[in-house]
């Protein structure tokens, strides 16, 4: 079994959760941006969460299947076509032939695709994800590309409808002080609290550029190359913070200031150029 790509929209990439523990090696965890959302497409179709599924950013994905398939959508708000059912959150029987389409979200920015029996593309380092800058994994999706299907999993789905929160206007992320806070000057974390920041247009899997207002070092000595998490908050020496995402690097010499909290990170993927994004700071050290 198999699907047909029609038109891969902006980008989509093949996900799974990706390659953790390898990072003594050089090799980052990379993985579904929106990890909550791929496990959740996955519980709906009856798949093990672990099993690959496409991440569509800003939508404009088009497929046709080679046999009927049970497809769910999760992630960004946007509208699905194809299908005896569509929409988000729920199972969608799609026919042989049937063409099957996300338009481009209104909320958020990413959307996850799962198909009863996972994508079944040959697997690198022990996953199936696409690491666009370390250059792991299959290729993004193009046009006229044939992605083959696993066999449906003897497991059932456990619900027919799960419906999603909306995402807010302002995203609100909580962080916690980085591992190089103290090398930028007094008030520096109260002042990434103070007030909100905008997500630019250099935006995607590796991180996000934000601006606002600017954070000062007050250290210049040269930093060597740290690792680094998702959520890292690093501070290159113009001082607007690049939030960090599922295919980051390490630091390349610039400090991480503060950390945002893993329960967090998902919707930190879904954030959109032109959003503000807002840091709550918790956990505050002495003197910070």
């Amino acid at each position: 079994m198999k699907f047909e790509v029609l038109a891969p929209g902006p980008q989509t990439t093949v996900q799974d959760l990706g390659r953790p523990g390898l990072a003594a090696l050089g090799v980052g965890r990379a993985g579904a941006a929106d990890r909550a959302s791929l496990k959740l497409a996955n519980r709906l179709v009856g798949n093990p969460e672990s099993y690959a599924a496409l991440e569509v950013t800003f939508g404009g994905l088009r497929v046709r299947f080679s046999e009927d398939a049970w497809v769910a959508v999760t992630g960004a708000t946007c509208v699905v076509r194809g299908g005896r059912s569509p929409g988000l959150g729920v199972p969608i029987l799609v026919r042989a032939g049937e063409d099957f389409s996300l338009e481009a979200p209104s909320q958020g920015l990413r959307n996850y695709v799962a198909v009863r029996g996972g994508i079944e593309v040959t697997p690198v380092l022990g996953s199936r994800s696409t690491d666009t800058l370390a250059k792991l994994g299959p290729p993004a999706l193009t046009a006229g590309m044939t992605v083959p299907l696993g066999r449906a999993p003897l497991t059932f789905p456990a619900a027919d409808l799960a419906p999603q929160r909306a995402f807010p206007d302002e995203l609100v992320l909580r962080v916690t002080p980085g591992p190089r806070w103290d090398w930028f000057v007094p008030d520096t974390l109260a002042q990434l609290a103070s007030a909100p920041f905008q997500v630019t247009s250099d935006v995607s899997r590796v991180g996000v550029r934000l601006a606002g207002p600017t954070l000062i070092r007050a250290n210049d000595a040269e930093l060597p190359p740290e690792a680094a998490v998702p959520g890292a908050l690093q501070v290159p020496p113009a001082g607007d913070p690049i939030l960090f995402l599922a295919d980051h690097p390490v630091t390349g010499g610039y400090p991480v200031v503060a950390v945002v909290d893993e329960a967090d990170v998902d919707l930190a993927a879904q954030a959109r150029p032109g959003q503000n994004v807002r840091f709550v700071l918790r956990n505050r050290k002495p003197g910070a």
